[in-house]
């Protein structure tokens, strides 16, 4: 189909999706290479119902998945770099005032060989199963909302196990990383790049960990962390556990606000 047979929109976007498809080239290596990787955004993009090398492949009339393959195995190209131009992107887009957001999600894998996958929580399932674990920053901001960082959680087990790293292609010299150690490294690429969160916010996973909240404060940066019941608060008596602060709060102190459906049933916006 060219160019012509879009309306207007479809044109703008077709050619937002060319300028940022050249601009991505940029940090790779080889052309087919940086080919390979808008093609994989087509597809991404694209009405398919599963998003598989072998599907994604078809829709774009390749016979084979293998350039695709290529791409996410053995193709070098600067992720950093890419993510750094992409906050670039966004805060130009969006602006350098808004809200930081930490969260992961599981990605459902079968077999042992995916890096970083094991019999673990997700989210995304809504009990233990065999997945990948992402952590991730959104950027939320008047004029909207998208994902500027990422890193991949590795258990402590596959860390210890050089050579499955190896053959995972996990660079050496990998050390464990908490899932909020991994939240902390991207807030501070986040504010090094000029990011000027309002709060920073997350769950009871990253407001559980004390040294998370420690460092927010040392850097006078306002957060809005989750934290479990059984958490202990220090007050001028002593510390006492958070569940029982509530019931210190005049009724004025609260505001009632409508929940959403998640994995798990009911939950707050």
């Amino acid at each position: 189909m060219t160019l012509p047979e879009y309306d207007e929109s479809s044109r703008r976007l077709l050619r937002e999706f060319e300028s940022l498809a050249a601009e991505l080239a940029g940090y790779f290596t080889r052309t087919d290479a940086a080919q390979s990787a808008a093609a994989y955004l087509r597809g991404l993009l694209s009405g398919a119902e599963r998003k598989t090398s072998w599907r994604m492949s078809e829709a774009e009339g390749l016979a084979t998945p293998y350039a695709f393959q290529h791409l996410l195995r053995r193709a070098l190209w600067d992720q950093e770099a890419v993510r750094d131009a992409h906050q670039a992107r966004v805060k130009g887009a969006l602006g350098e005032r808004g809200i930081l957001i930490l969260d992961e999600t599981g990605f459902l894998k079968k077999g042992e060989k995916s890096a970083g996958v094991a019999r673990q929580y997700s989210g995304t399932a809504g009990r233990i199963e065999n997945s990948q674990i992402g952590v991730f920053a959104a950027w939320a901001a008047p004029k909207g909302h998208v994902l500027i960082d990422r890193a991949l959680y590795l258990p402590e087990a596959w860390v210890e196990d050089r050579e499955r790293c190896r053959e995972a292609g996990i660079p050496g010299g990998t050390v464990f990383q908490t899932k909020p150690q991994l939240g902390r490294e991207m807030i501070r690429r986040a504010l090094e790049a000029g990011f000027q969160p309002e709060w920073v916010t997350a769950d009871e996973a990253y407001g559980h960990d004390g040294k998370l909240r420690l460092w927010l404060e040392e850097l006078r940066q306002a957060y809005v962390l989750a934290v479990p019941s059984n958490e202990y608060a220090a007050r001028d008596s002593g510390k006492v556990k958070v569940s029982s602060l509530p019931g210190e709060l005049p009724k004025g102190a609260w505001q009632r606000l409508e929940r959403r459906q998640g994995v798990e049933g009911p939950a707050p916006i």
